[in-house]
């Protein structure tokens, strides 16, 4: 599974609208293409096969590492380490960028969550920057992060390593696919893309300090070029207004039905088009419950993911899951604040 924090679809947008070159938009989705195909069979191998962590990439304590792709492709991943656990600073701001958001997103999960990096065991987490040239995207491969340096077009120079949100939200996939699996494909797929979201928003929160009403609630905030107009890539408080191309729904009634026959214009079904709605869910019941969302939202979301969820869960699956999970940890106050969020997005 590959889960690209920029979908197929608005490339193609994009470059339809004349935004950017069509040339760099099909060498970007060929890209994407062949990296989904490669690594298409990894989280059935989780969680069908019993492979574990260590048979993919060796045990580890916390351990973190950034490589530098030079401008490479998949084949030369993941590159030259260029940082490691326990070095400092050295004269790449991607790299540097890189490893620290990395860092803090594991520390989000261990000091929040209690998990020990994507495993749960202290996989190595392994990140690659410099990845193509003025490549547009950041991806989880099934094995590490991997990003561009944006060409200035759609993202700013450097801005995908230096957005704490598109890190965790990368980091979160490979979480995913230790956990739940969700299948990358219509409901189960938007919810993988959710759960990316929702948890990339946590660590950027958390890292800052911000409670559930002082957060912005965006995915990429600054981070678009100058073809993208708007504010982020995504916006979980007002899924659709994120920028000019944003169709994002946020409410069942909008929901986009696409189908998942391979044209990248479908987006594997709607999943990044339809997570909007299960963010609005989180957003709604972590601003009702007030306070810090990570504190209890975060904390019924994760468990719901790490316990209830299975790989073709749907919406009305996640509802009934994470309002389960709230009932279990908190009671009935806050299992009715969750629940009041699904319906309120209409998911019953």
């Amino acid at each position: 599974m590959t889960c690209f924090i920029l979908p197929a679809h608005l490339q193609i947008e994009l470059a339809e609208a004349g935004n950017v070159d069509l040339r760099d938009a099909i060498r970007t989705l060929l890209a994407s293409a062949t990296l989904r195909a490669q690594r298409a069979t990894l989280t059935e191998a989780v969680q069908f096969l019993d492979l574990n962590a260590a048979q993919l990439r060796g045990p580890a304590g916390e351990f973190k590492a950034v490589h530098d792709v030079q401008g490479g492709d998949e084949r030369t991943l993941p590159g030259v380490l260029r940082r490691k656990e326990g070095d400092g600073l050295i004269d790449d701001g991607a790299v540097n960028d890189a490893f620290d958001n990395a860092d803090r997103t594991y520390d989000f999960y261990r000091d929040v969550l209690g998990r020990h990096s994507v495993d749960g065991n202290g996989l190595k987490l392994v990140s690659s920057v410099h990845f193509g040239r003025d490549f547009d995207n950041a991806f989880w491969d099934g094995t590490q992060m991997v990003y561009g340096d944006g060409s200035g077009k759609v993202f700013q120079p450097g801005a995908l390593a230096r957005d704490i949100t598109v890190v965790g939200h990368e980091i979160t996939h490979g979480v995913v696919q230790y956990t739940a699996g969700l299948r990358y494909r219509k409901q189960s797929g938007a919810l993988n893309e959710s759960m990316a979201d929702v948890f990339g928003s946590l660590v950027k929160q958390h890292a800052l300090g911000h409670s559930a009403d002082q957060a912005d609630w965006l995915i990429g905030a600054g981070i678009l070029g100058t073809q993208l107009q708007g504010v982020a890539l995504r916006s979980m408080k007002d899924p659709g207004r994120a920028h000019q191309l944003d169709r994002q729904p946020a409410h069942m009634r909008s929901y986009v039905d696409l189908p998942d026959d391979g044209n990248p214009r479908n987006d594997n079904g709607g999943v990044h088009i339809n997570s909007g709605i299960p963010n609005k869910a989180f957003h709604l019941a972590a601003t009702r419950l007030g306070g810090n969302a990570w504190d209890r939202a975060g904390k019924v979301w994760y468990d719901a993911l790490a316990t209830k969820l299975r790989v073709n869960s749907n919406f009305t699956d996640a509802a009934a899951a994470t309002t389960a999970s709230a009932q279990a940890l908190f009671g009935n106050d806050v299992a009715n604040v969750v629940r009041e969020a699904w319906n309120d997005v209409g998911v019953r």
